[in-house]
């Protein structure tokens, strides 16, 4: 029989020769193959799933070419009992149980899963203390009693150099829940290139990468799983497009079928607000995996931004019928209510969630909007603070947490949450017109004219910078400025496919109108005045403006100039707008 460690170093020679070529989809196939088995006997479920779609998605192997189950050691042979026995009531979540059973195993998988049954044992300790509690208990009150004595024993282990992928891989999570991160992030690496095919190593890793550079830096084992880790952080990492065309090579590499790759194309357009997109992309997943709930919280909230209550209320009551105590079921439901106005509801459903998980990034997310919807200031801020715990580069709990804060007219922290959020999305308008007025509020008028002006250069979802920016001006009394802006946001909206109930059309008209007013641009004026009129809360400005105009022109006719004459000496980088476009928009 061969030793423990020969065998490993066997086994990662292999998979290191297997991982060498990425076009041979037969060996990618052979690899995943080995990788799910492994896997499930250390019950590592998530990694085993992940790798069991992927090979789904890839066509079947001939019987001649299935894979050879790894070598079975003398170690594994007198531990077979023992692993048996403890890897059912593992699989029965008794890890107490499990950990007692396997206590005296010498086996790399017997002593995996027993460092392992330790680690779950300790988390679901730690969970059965949160679990009725949103926030009193915070952060370092409850903690994994079993991370120290793990870290000690796995440590003397490393040092050693007995440790396997997987123990490696434990060692790395272990260390990343003390928040000894840079130590975590070696060993991880470390892990990666102990058995490059373990997904789960990599998510972990994913969950340390701070930015782009950090990510450069690594180094990575060379291997096809290292293109899905990619996508998958530029995707974390708002680099959409980089994330898109990762995802579009690997589906012509072969992976056309995977469920998989769908998914995440669909979550990439839902974080660039491509919504009929990512809605197409989530039907057509429905009708290839109709029973899946995975990722259906996040197409929930599509539905709920598009406001598509019949087609919220049957994807809830399907996910009911299939599993109505899922994490994703709850979020889904809880949604739902939200966009029934009936928040008390949906605060409840998304408790309901993070009992079944409280590391559950969405929900905390999505409690947080519901208490700020029921004016629970404080509950919402602690809501979004666990959000940042589970997850600091979620922008939605740091701007959430800006939105809370400016509702309590504190507008110095409102800064500070707005700039952590604008950091993690520096091309996401919305951030930057919530930076603008803090910075307005703070009397900082200089960079609350920049942040509007890159909100409205980046591409204005709200279609609100140029209207604030505008005001702003009006404000300081720059009116050239002003009317320039204001002539914009009136092209922008009437551009715009759907009518905005924020538009403020009148009130720009209202300004432009007597902005050429004062500059004796009478027939300007006088357009201006009579589209006041089409607006019932300018109607009777636009009307006494065109008497004005009346009694002038009785006195004098002055010839009429081009509409933006007065504008167009500003240097300041904006485009020339026709006088037409404003004539021939009906409101």
């Amino acid at each position: 029989m061969k030793s423990a460690n020969s065998v490993l170093a066997y086994q990662n020679t292999k998979m290191a020769a297997l991982c060498a070529e990425f076009g041979d989809l037969i060996q990618i196939k052979k690899q995943l193959i080995s990788v799910i088995s492994l896997c499930k006997d250390r019950g590592l479920l998530h990694s085993a799933k992940w790798a069991s779609e992927l090979a789904f998605a890839l066509d079947p192997l001939p019987k001649d070419e299935l894979p050879s189950p790894p070598p079975f050691t003398e170690e594994d042979a007198k531990d077979l009992d023992a692993v048996t026995l403890a890897k059912s009531y593992f699989d029965l979540k008794e890890y107490d149980r499990a950990a007692y059973f396997l206590r005296a195993c010498c086996s790399q998988k017997a002593y995996f899963l027993y460092m392992y049954s330790r680690y779950l044992s300790g988390e679901k300790k730690k969970d059965d203390e949160t679990v009725d509690s949103l926030g009193p208990l915070e952060k370092g009150q409850v903690r994994n009693e079993a991370l120290r004595e793990l870290r000690v024993e796995l440590s003397k282990k490393h040092s050693a150099g007995e440790l396997d992928g997987f123990a490696l891989y434990l060692y790395g999570v272990v260390l990343r829940k003390l928040d000894l991160l840079k130590e975590a992030v070696e060993v991880l690496v470390e892990a990666l290139h102990a058995l490059p095919l373990h997904w789960g190593a990599w998510l972990e890793l994913s969950n340390l990468v701070t930015n782009i550079d950090m990510l450069k830096s690594l180094s990575l084992p060379d291997c096809w799983v290292k293109d899905f880790f990619m996508a998958q952080m530029y995707t974390e990492l708002q680099m959409i497009k980089e994330a898109l065309q990762k995802y579009h090579s690997l589906i012509q590499a072969g992976f056309s079928k995977s469920t998989y790759i769908i998914s995440q194309i669909a979550v990439a357009y839902h974080n660039i607000r491509d919504i009929d997109q990512a809605l197409a992309l989530f039907n057509e997943l429905r009708e290839q995996d109709p029973c899946r709930i995975d990722n259906m919280d996040t197409f929930s909230n599509l539905l709920y931004v598009k406001g598509m209550k019949p087609e919220l209320s049957y994807l809830a009551h399907n996910l009911v019928e299939i599993d109505k105590y899922r994490v994703e079921t709850c979020c889904v439901i809880g949604n739902y209510y939200s966009l029934r106005s009936q928040h008390e509801k949906a605060a409840l459903y998304f408790q309901r969630a993070l009992k079944l998980n409280p590391r559950c990034l969405g929900a905390w997310t999505l409690m947080g909007h519901e208490y700020m919807e029921m004016k629970n200031t404080s509950a919402a801020i602690q809501a979004y603070r666990h959000a940042i715990e589970v997850n600091k580069r979620d922008y939605r709990a740091w701007y959430g947490l800006g939105q809370t804060y400016e509702i309590l007219k504190m507008p110095f922290y409102c800064l500070y949450y707005y700039r952590k959020a604008h950091q993690l999305r520096p091309n996401d308008s919305r951030m930057l017109v919530a930076l603008g007025e803090s910075y307005e509020k703070l009397s900082q008028q200089g960079e609350a004219k920049k942040c509007y002006w890159r909100a409205y250069s980046v591409g204005d979802v709200e279609k609100m910078a140029l209207l604030k920016l505008a005001k702003l001006h009006e404000q300081l009394n720059e009116s050239d400025d002003a009317a320039r802006c204001y002539m914009f946001y009136i092209q922008d909206i009437f551009s715009c496919s759907e009518q905005l109930e924020h538009a403020e059309v009148s009130t720009a008209l209202r300004y432009l109108g007597q902005y050429y007013f004062k500059n004796k641009l009478y027939d300007e004026a006088s357009l201006c005045a009579q589209r006041c009129c089409d607006y019932n809360d300018a109607r009777e400005e636009g009307k006494a403006l065109l008497r004005q105009i009346s009694q002038v022109r009785d006195q004098t006719e002055t010839p009429s100039a081009d509409l933006f004459a007065p504008l167009s000496n500003n240097n300041t980088p904006v485009r020339r707008v026709s006088p037409l476009n404003l004539i021939s928009f009906t409101p």
